[in-house]
């Protein structure tokens, strides 16, 4: 019998004018980006907190340490790999992904195909097994404010 496991991720990233904004592994033309150690892709942190949580083995931060230069600036796509190498090194493979991300504008709706089709490549996972969904804060909060953006994932392993 496969043994399941559940992990849940978080992350906020400030937005400020003259960053880019990277989310779900594209590129979303916007007046604001996150702000970040790496791309600050707060999707894709997400999901890796997520999986790493479900596999018991800490968290990105752990991993990817935002004091280490060579994190600077770096794609999260590459740390997405380098996640899904380590759980699938532990004997774990992805069962699905639920996303949720916080934001006010740009509306992500439109994005959510492609942000799907980049995650399912650099995950080499199905689409049908990745979950993006797409929330306001009805203009409460930092998020409201339009001073930041979060996300929320729930991902399910299970051991091969």
């Amino acid at each position: 019998m496969n043994t399941f496991r559940i992990g849940m991720g978080y992350d906020v990233h400030q937005l400020k004018e003259g960053y880019d904004f990277w989310l779900g592994g594209i590129k979303l033309a916007h007046e604001k980006g996150a702000v970040g150690h790496s791309d600050a892709d707060v999707l894709i942190h997400v999901i890796c907190d997520a999986l790493l949580g479900a596999a018991n083995m800490r968290d990105i931060g752990h991993h990817f340490s935002d004091k280490d230069p060579k994190y600077k600036g770096i794609d999260s796509k590459i740390l997405l790999r380098e996640v899904l190498e380590l759980i699938r090194e532990n004997g774990y493979e992805v069962g699905n992904i639920d996303t949720t991300i916080c934001l006010q504008n740009p509306k992500i709706n439109p994005h959510i195909p492609a942000m799907k089709t980049c995650l399912s490549e650099v995950m080499n996972v199905s689409e049908d097994s990745i979950s993006i969904k797409a929330t306001t804060t009805e203009w409460l909060g930092f998020v409201g404010r339009e001073e930041g953006v979060s996300a929320y994932c729930v991902a399910l392993i299970y051991q091969v």
